[in-house]
């Protein structure tokens, strides 16, 4: 175990002051490593964004599925799934499928020859979480998964304005 993993460890409890002075310097951190994130040169030319990440997060590790499921996960509208499936269809990163249940349902997925590039990607990722997350009590993954969710809308409910820090 590393020295800094036991102090964690071994601390009998943070402030709250503490907490948020220690996560207001982190963040910062993380978003610019995230930021940084080497785009694979397979997919340099297709202008992904932050949003289209997400999107390909869920097809990757739950599957192809359709507009209305993609909007349910990501809290959008449907049409804004359907805008960015159109566009990441036409440049042949996802790819539409009638659904075989019921034909006029699409089912979006990512197209074979991407997938390997997109994993690659979003394995960094997926690693460090896992390996963090790992250590932790089902119960305290849920605690931590809800208390992203609680800052996030914190920050969302027009608290924050240009510059304002993480």
């Amino acid at each position: 175990m590393s020295t800094r993993k036991r102090r964690v460890a071994a601390d009998p409890g943070l402030g709250v002051d503490d907490a948020v002075r220690a996560l207001i310097l982190l963040l910062p951190r993380i978003v610019g490593r995230a930021k940084r994130a080497r785009i694979p040169d397979e997919l340099r030319g297709f202008s992904l964004a932050p949003r289209h990440l997400s999107l390909l997060s869920y097809l990757l590790f739950d599957g192809p599925m359709t507009v209305n499921d993609l909007a349910t996960r990501l809290e959008v509208a449907p049409a804004t799934v359907s805008l960015m499936v159109g566009e990441l269809s036409r440049q042949g990163i996802l790819e539409r499928h009638e659904d075989d249940d019921d034909r006029r349902r699409r089912i979006v997925s990512i197209a074979d020859a991407h997938r390997p590039a997109i994993d690659g990607w979003l394995a960094r990722g997926a690693t460090a979480w896992r390996n963090a997350l790992e250590p932790l009590s089902p119960a305290e993954r849920r605690l931590f998964v809800h208390t992203l969710r609680a800052y996030e809308e914190g920050i969302a409910d027009g608290q924050e304005g240009p510059g304002d820090p993480l």
